[in-house]
């Protein structure tokens, strides 16, 4: 049946038993009176791409507390004593601690093992006691926690160990006698006698001691696994039921010095992530300072990433360096005798991960006590490099090294940090040239831009390299954000054949220790939620299906008009002046002209930082402030000229004009001399999630006057830097809020019908199945919330609804609710 028939079918009316038990099974929002008609045409006929097992997966990285405080169930912080200022301008070797008596931390010959450096000299009669993460130590009534702790006395000692809280007692205390002579591990067992989150371990001596790895683990751990997980969160991946786990980062991954842990290196402590550095036994691996700001212990290793995966069927995908550094430090190491030990360090890992117990590092994973390969197939190298031709003259020398010892493992390259611009172009030209496997694409950008983009893969070479879409989200967990990203997971399905892994990042945040947000599961030292981002991926992780049944569906009718906005001056992190300032409209009248020779009245301050006049110019001084934005003129403003002449006089960036601004979370700006002033590009927010519709690699030169001029009309926009042309861009992309894609799970003989409805009106759709001959009976599963509805540890607003619907005929009617996504599964005869 055509499209025009079917909609003809709907203004005529469909039967009113079917549209009775479309709209009553599923949740209606209130006061939801406008429909938009639509309809969708599936040929079951037609072979669709071919969806792998491995499609989505979870991306593990050590960015909000994950790791230390979170994933790894260890309940004691700075455990060992190595927290350092590297890491952290606040902490000491002592953060978390507190002493009673007399302690010290040293670091000297007297230390528990060379790759461990710090440990504590604790005084006779003294005692120390930790803080835990967030309020404290949390113990659960009735539950087991394990103590241990390496030390030595000389004339030997007793140490008592203790929990409580402000309240008293949480378990009956317990001594340890550590003998006379050197380092022994002692260990002890509570059970907690109350619930609490505030707890605090205490550790006190009767004679002067040393201690060390001083830990309190959970018993009931995930899968209740020694040195292992903490059980909710674990869970939450599980119940994804991913397909990889790529581990362990990030920006952890290409940071910092590449160098090892070693007297050689001078104990480096800003290092990336080194795999050698985190397996063996707890107390001989190394410590870290973690690019997000804190230290992390590296309990939670390599071992511990591939048994989760392992555990929950998921394909293991690690990171390694490419000794080229990103994430703003942008330096390709040049030392050939380092890269080729990298190298090898990676072809280690292989051996790690799938060699023999014969082998080296299968022995020493053997001895970890996993005997069993862990059937590594997929490894990455390099994360978000921006630097694309240093970084792929380092990845083709892994690659050969990799392909000629493991040709079956595939080596995954990466396109730089965003969807698009120099960086993107030409690592995407590179990688292709060398025939690359795969490529792995990173984007944060805003809903909007996720709605505009389903279509992006639509138009990739089929007979290139793979996508590995391995960090994306929207500006938010709201489920607004939600709803975009799964408007743009119906894109990825459907291009199957070239996006064959996908994964949402990051996966974790503890609430109170956020670098970065927005975050797929939530948590605190006792308790832990789905955002409403999560929800949706699980919808779709669980709802995969193994082909994608071709189908199509009509648009919403766009109606845009032309860019429309005032104007604005900021910084970001850095100090500028600016003069000259004119607005003319298309036919050269003036709108605004401000060379601050007066005061500055025509501007409104709505960022942050510090302004004042200068010299007759308007001056941001404020180097530590992040967006200063000031604007003028009218939300109205149409088709016109801006022209600025800007300097830059201090600080780490450039300096951004502003375009199009209808309010503080909706304008354009050209960012000159952003990341570290490494380049350029034109952003535009939208309810305050950003998107880069153009970049190109650049720096502004302090103490420059730029003269920058930008020309509006319509939806078009062409930039102009020094009176030459830098860029243009026409923003006419509509934002479709009504997407769907349609797949066959071969295991049940499922047509999976999914709908995505981001729009406040409900969608009357018409579904024709293609003469595909199915049963009347459909399960639905519904998520239907507000927009901003948020999940937070006190109230869910989104959550999964399941229902029934009988209507099912090979052409019904099914009305989608307002601002929903909605899986059909229907039974094929």
């Amino acid at each position: 049946m055509s499209r025009s028939t079917t909609r003809t079918r709907w203004r005529l009316g469909l039967t009113a038993t079917a549209l009775l038990t479309a709209t009553a099974l599923v949740p209606v929002p209130a006061h939801a009176e406008a429909v938009t008609d639509y309809a969708i045409t599936v040929d079951p006929t037609a072979k669709g791409a071919k969806i792998d097992d491995t499609m989505y997966g979870v991306f593990f990285e050590d960015i909000n507390r994950a790791a230390d405080g979170g994933l790894y169930a260890e309940l004691v912080q700075n455990r060992s004593f190595e927290y350092s200022t590297v890491d952290n301008r606040s902490y000491t070797p002592l953060t978390s601690w507190t002493v009673d008596g007399t302690a010290q931390v040293l670091d000297d010959a007297g230390r528990l093992n060379d790759r461990n450096r710090n440990y504590l000299s604790l005084g006779a009669g003294s005692s120390v006691t930790n803080a835990g993460y967030n309020t404290g130590v949390r113990v659960e009534q009735g539950k087991k926690y394990d103590f241990s702790v390496w030390a030595r006395a000389e004339s030997g000692s007793t140490l008592t160990v203790s929990l409580q809280d402000a309240d008293g007692v949480l378990a009956t205390a317990r001594e340890v006698a550590v003998r006379s002579g050197g380092w022994v591990r002692y260990r002890a067992a509570f059970t907690a006698t109350r619930t609490s989150s505030d707890g605090r371990l205490s550790v006190a001596s009767s004679a002067a001691a040393a201690l060390d790895m001083v830990s309190l683990f959970p018993r009931d751990t995930y899968r209740n696994e020694p040195n292992g997980l903490r059980k909710d969160l674990a869970e939450k991946i599980a119940a994804l039921d991913p397909g990889f786990v790529r581990f362990p980062g990030g920006c952890l991954v290409n940071t910092g010095s590449m160098q090892d842990y070693s007297e050689a290196s001078g104990w480096q402590r800003a290092r990336s992530y080194q795999w050698k550095d985190t397996v063996g036994p707890v107390e001989e691996r190394v410590t870290n300072s973690n690019f997000w700001g804190y230290n992390q212990s590296y309990g939670l290793g390599y071992f511990e990433y591939f048994r989760l995966a392992e555990d929950i069927g998921a394909m293991p995908l690690p990171v390694v360096p490419a000794l080229v550094t990103g994430c703003g430090q942008n330096k390709a190491v040049v030392d050939d005798a380092l890269l080729k030990r990298h190298i090898q360090d990676t072809l280690d890992l292989i051996e790690f991960a799938n060699g023999p117990v014969t082998s080296t590092w299968g022995k020493k994973r053997a001895r970890m006590g996993h005997p069993e390969p862990f059937r590594l197939t997929h490894l990455e190298v390099g994360n978000e490099e921006n630097l694309p031709a240093e970084f792929f003259a380092r990845f083709e020398q892994f690659r050969t090294a990799i392909e000629a010892k493991y040709p079956d493992i595939t080596v995954i390259s990466n396109s730089g940090p965003d969807d698009a611009g120099s960086t993107f172009d030409t690592a995407w030209q590179l990688n292709r040239d060398a025939d690359v496997a795969m490529v792995d694409e990173h984007y944060y950008n805003s809903p909007q831009w996720f709605l505009q983009n389903n279509d992006r893969y639509d138009t990739y070479d089929r007979s290139g390299p793979k996508v590995f879409l391995g960090e994306y989200a929207s500006w938010g967990n709201a489920f607004k954000n939600g709803l975009a990203e799964a408007a743009f997971m119906t894109g990825l399905e459907r291009n199957a054949d070239v996006v064959k892994l996908a994964s949402y990042a990051p996966l974790f945040a503890n609430e109170d220790y956020v670098q970065w947000s927005p975050d797929m599961v939530w948590f605190n030292n006792h308790a832990s939620w789905n955002s409403a981002n999560y929800e949706v991926q699980k919808l779709f992780m669980t709802n995969v299906g193994d082909r994608v049944v071709p189908s199509t569906a009509t648009g919403t009718p766009s109606l845009q008009g032309p860019i429309t906005g005032a104007v604005g001056l900021s910084t970001w992190a850095t100090g500028a002046a600016y003069d000259d300032v004119r607005v003319t409209d298309a036919d050269g009248d003036a709108l605004l002209s401000d060379d601050f020779s007066g005061d500055a009245s025509k501007w409104t301050h709505t960022g942050g930082g510090s302004w004042s006049l200068q010299d007759g110019r308007y001056v941001q001084t404020d180097t530590a402030a992040e967006n200063t934005m000031v604007s003028a003129g009218d939300a109205g403003w149409h088709d016109y000229d801006l022209h600025v002449k800007a300097t830059k006089t201090s600080g780490k960036e450039g300096f951004l004009v502003a375009f199009g601004v209808k309010d503080t979370g909706n304008y354009y700006w050209w960012n000159l001399g952003g990341w570290n002033n490494t380049q350029s590009a034109v952003e535009q927010a939208v309810d305050g999630g950003k998107s880069t519709l153009v970049s190109k690699a650049g720096s502004v030169e302090t103490g420059r006057a730029y003269d920058i001029d930008v020309k509006v009309r319509g939806r078009q926009v062409t930039l102009y830097l020094d009176g030459q042309e830098w860029g243009s861009f026409t923003d006419d992309k509509p934002a479709e809020p009504f997407r769907q894609v349609v797949t066959r799970d071969k295991k049940t003989g499922d047509l999976i019908v999914k709908v995505v409805n981001a729009q406040s009106t409900e969608a009357r759709t018409a579904i024709d199945l293609g003469g595909a001959k199915v049963a009347s009976r459909a399960k639905v599963t519904t998520l239907a919330a507000a927009p901003d509805g948020v999940n937070t540890e006190a109230a869910t607003a989104v959550a999964p609804v399941t229902s029934t619907f009988t209507g099912v005929a090979g052409e019904f009617s099914y009305t989608f609710p307002a601002n929903s996504i909605t899986f059909l599964r229907i039974r094929q005869r």
